[in-house]
């Protein structure tokens, strides 16, 4: 347990003694669906993962098991770190996007319907 002042970490990386560096089981803290199911679906879509899969650990416990299992001796951070990436670009994409239909929409508003 962290003690006071001490900060949990967000990731830890579980790997079992001598294991393959291409399968490995990420906890990954504070999180739960929201994320687990948009890194999963992100981190298939590449070629070299063979499997990918998320479980929350316990409906109290606000933390999610995430493997990743892949191929041709391609470590599993690889595709994990591509995959965080390519969810914020798509985030960020989104987020620009409300911006500017929000901008828009209220350049369209007349000053009398304040």
């Amino acid at each position: 347990m962290a003690g006071e002042g001490e900060k949990k970490p967000v990731l830890e990386m579980v790997q079992a003694d001598g294991a393959d560096e291409g399968c490995v089981t990420f906890v990954l803290h504070d999180e739960d669906h929201t994320l687990g199911n948009s890194l999963r679906y992100m981190i298939m879509k590449t070629a070299d993962v063979e499997f990918c899969g998320y479980t929350i650990t316990h409906p109290s416990e606000s933390k999610i098991n995430f493997r990743v299992q892949t191929r041709g001796g391609l470590p599993a951070t690889e595709p994990l770190r591509r995959g965080l990436n390519e969810l914020n670009d798509v985030c960020q994409h989104v987020l620009n996007t409300f911006q500017v239909s929000l901008f828009v929409h209220l350049a369209h508003l007349s000053p009398a319907s304040f």
